[in-house]
């Protein structure tokens, strides 16, 4: 009896032990330099986006957090990269909304299902834009014009086929009660050349998120009719949201977020879920992106997983409608 007894309480003695020890290694994350990856090239939005909040969660975790990119394949390697790292805390990503379609567009298997949602940092809403010269006084006027003219008489561009920009405008136009493929949509390197192609007469309208019609807009050669967002943007007072101009509901853009690979610990996922807010609520962050005219927008972690999974349906049903669902 007295041996059995002695087991038990060796057999105790231990699980406590490793519980404790468990517990230690949780409360000491951040142990060591944490990596965000980023799907895209440097230089872009979304590079200086996960580099300033990088910062500002090195000041947060104590920790550095080094920024990797890892561009290819639309996004698809640098997601895979995410999602396949070790699930311990210290490799996470600078997730985009493309994550939402390239499944639907038959680049991957992969989906938001792959991740771990810690927090979202920015949304960037679509924007509607023609050059200044262009006889529309308001979103309506050009909506009207489009619902009246043979298909294709319109020209879009602002991105790749199949891209955040196409797929929203396209959303849009099936909103209004329109084909998504009514305006002709050609494919571009990004919003910048597509808005020189603009001023220059060559295309009607880029779809993209207004801070990247910036130059354009305030050398006189482009106007924005409207965004498809909640609310005005801070850095464009002047351009209304479509439901001002139109009373539409129709909210979509591009959306950043942090996440990690599938099966992270709870612990670790909200100690940084913490840090993240803080990050993002730091002037490094906020003044960052007012300057820029990016858009700021948080959601935690369970709010981030509602929208991934809201605007998955969302741009799937877009993708079906303009004919790349693969």
């Amino acid at each position: 009896m007295k041996t059995t007894h002695k087991k038990k309480s060796i057999k105790s003695i231990a699980a406590l032990l490793l519980l404790t020890a468990s517990s230690s290694l949780l409360a000491a994350y951040p142990e060591k330099p944490i990596t965000i990856i980023v799907p895209w090239s440097a230089g872009g939005g979304t590079d200086a986006t996960a580099r300033t909040i990088a910062a500002a969660l090195e000041e947060q975790l104590g920790q550095n957090v080094n920024v990797v990119n890892r561009p290819g394949g639309s996004g698809v390697v640098g997601h895979s990269a995410m999602a396949t790292a070790k699930p311990d805390g210290y490799t996470l990503g600078l997730a985009t909304g493309e994550l939402n379609m390239m499944h639907w567009l038959g680049l991957t298997d992969l989906t938001y299902k792959d991740f771990t949602p810690i927090g979202q940092i920015n949304f960037d809403y679509a924007g509607v834009q023609v050059a200044a010269d262009a006889p529309y006084d308001s979103l309506q006027d050009l909506v009207d014009t489009i619902s009246e003219q043979p298909k294709g008489t319109f020209t879009a561009s602002g991105t790749g086929q199949g891209g955040v920009w196409h797929l929203a405008f396209a959303g849009f136009l099936m909103d209004q009660g329109l084909e998504a493929n009514r305006v002709t949509f050609i494919p571009s390197q990004g919003a910048a050349p597509a808005m020189m192609e603009l001023a220059a007469g060559g295309i009607d309208i880029v779809p993209s998120s207004v801070p990247e019609a910036r130059s354009m807009i305030e050398a006189g050669r482009a106007k924005s009719l409207g965004v498809m967002a909640p609310e005005r943007i801070n850095s464009f007072p002047d351009v209304p949201t479509i439901n001002e101009s139109i009373g539409s509901d129709y909210l979509v853009g591009e959306w950043r977020g942090i996440v990690g690979p599938k099966g992270m610990d709870k612990k670790i996922v909200s100690t940084i879920e913490k840090a993240l807010e803080s990050a993002y609520n730091s002037d490094t962050y906020q003044d960052f992106m007012a300057k820029q005219g990016f858009g700021t927008e948080w959601r935690n972690a369970e709010g981030f997983s509602k929208l991934m999974i809201e605007m998955d349906a969302v741009y799937g049903d877009i993708i079906k409608n303009v004919g790349l669902s693969q």
